[in-house]
């Protein structure tokens, strides 16, 4: 609520400039809105000729409109990362919005929804987020060009509504062109199985999640329903085992140990083992209790761990697990991908991304083939080695490559996309490096 309230101080009167008012021509409220919207302060990244609105659609996700005044009348509908497992707020959006903004500084328009409720569900993510492009469209018009862009999680979210989402009725594209950055592209079953491996991997050397006081359950349920773990005490007891964020001269040496091992069997990075571990344990809980019935879509059965200092140890010791079918279907059906991709799809993605490897390109690219859709995918890499925000030359060498191919209808080379982004203006760094 205090994010919420920070949202309502933050809304003013505002007045579409001549300019605004003679390019948009604002029809009735869309009926897919629930109340009236709010003009609301725009992050500064996005600069100053420009106009914010919230509301709330009829299933209870949030929205945020961003509208230059020198509109080109292109929109870009975003699909955000996560899941978050909290509620959604009203100002939820205003983050992607401001890690976006290059997109609002070219002249896009730029809608952003949260989804209905916290927690796992790409289906419903999806078409919460497709319920945002008829909301802009039902006030604003239909634009001239409708770019779909995911990120993260919501590169997931956006591939499915891509899939789902991507005609009308008549047949005519919905999106004229999907963004894709370090999504989530794998599919649902095959997305969070080393964070299953690593809960296992994790509680052989530390034995303390769950501890004896806890009470014994399967790691794959990330917490028993009732459970009422916080953030604060799952890092306490990483630290505790593992030393995780200490200096090497505060750390123990059976902390160094423990953690040298998990590190070199999951393959996660130090500075990320908290991380996913969240994961593993609050997404696993709203995954595994709410979303499938208690049931595991995991499965360790036949997995060989290596790397350890004692691998016979650990493969002997481990808990093993077997997925269930309904749950492996359940997911696959929520989250996995058909490749039958519609428009014209550019994906970027970094080589060192801590969170979701780059190697779901791969996997995408393989989706995509069999589904005989190759010739709508242009994939990309960079050498950077975040998540949440790549360079925003990154971004717009994407984004012209997209625009030059729905004009054209010519595919653009990934290979020349580091050219590309060199030639830009507003592009600060350029990463582009080839895929392996």
């Amino acid at each position: 609520m205090k994010r919420l309230a920070g949202l309502i101080g933050a809304l003013m009167l505002a007045v579409p400039s001549a300019a605004c008012a003679q390019t948009v021509a604002l029809q009735a409220r869309s009926p897919l809105t629930a109340g009236e919207q709010a003009p609301i302060a725009c992050p500064a990244s996005v600069g100053r000729e420009v106009r914010c609105l919230s509301g709330r659609d009829v299933n209870g996700a949030w929205y945020i409109i961003a509208m230059p005044t020198a509109w080109n009348h292109e929109l870009i509908v975003h699909a955000h990362g996560g899941p978050r497992t909290g509620d959604p707020e009203a100002p939820d959006s205003l983050e992607d919005l401001d890690r976006f903004s290059v997109m609002v500084k070219q002249g896009y328009a730029w809608i952003g929804s949260t989804y209905r409720r916290g927690g796992y569900g790409v289906r419903m993510a999806a078409e919460d987020a497709d319920n945002s492009r008829k909301i802009f469209w039902d006030q604003f018009g239909r634009p001239a060009r409708t770019i779909l862009h995911g990120q993260s999680w919501g590169g997931n979210v956006a591939a499915k509504a891509a899939e789902l989402y991507g005609k009308n009725e008549t047949g005519r594209l919905n999106y004229d062109g999907v963004l894709l950055t370090n999504g989530v592209l794998m599919g649902g079953t095959r997305a969070y199985q080393f964070r299953a491996d690593l809960r296992a991997v994790y509680q052989f050397y530390c034995g303390n999640h769950p501890s004896r006081q806890d009470g014994a359950y399967p790691v794959w349920q990330g917490l028993p329903a009732n459970a009422t773990m916080t953030r604060a005490e799952l890092r306490r007891r990483i630290v505790e085992c593992t030393g995780v964020g200490l200096s090497q001269r505060d750390r123990r040496a059976d902390q160094t140990r423990r953690l040298r091992d998990i590190l070199a069997v999951t393959g996660v990075e130090e500075d990320e083992l908290v991380a996913h571990m969240n994961w593993a344990t609050f997404l696993f809980q709203d995954l595994v209790q709410k979303r499938l019935g208690g049931l595991n879509p995991f499965d360790n059965s036949r997995t060989v761990y290596s790397g350890s200092s004692d691998d016979a140890a650990l493969n002997a010791g481990v808990e093993r697990f077997t997925a269930d079918p309904r749950a492996v279907a359940q997911l696959a059906y929520d989250a996995d991908l058909s490749g039958l991709i519609v428009a014209p799809t550019v994906s970027i993605h970094a080589r060192h991304d801590p969170t979701v490897t780059w190697q779901a390109e791969a996997m995408y690219a393989e989706t995509v083939a069999r589904a005989g859709r190759s010739d709508l995918l242009a994939q990309a890499l960079t050498d950077e080695d975040q998540h949440s925000k790549l360079e925003d030359g990154g971004y717009l060498t994407a984004l012209t490559a997209l625009e030059g191919w729905i004009d054209t209808g010519v595919k653009p080379d990934p290979a020349g996309f580091q050219q590309r982004c060199l030639t830009l203006a507003a592009a600060s760094s350029c990463r582009f490096v080839a895929i392996p």
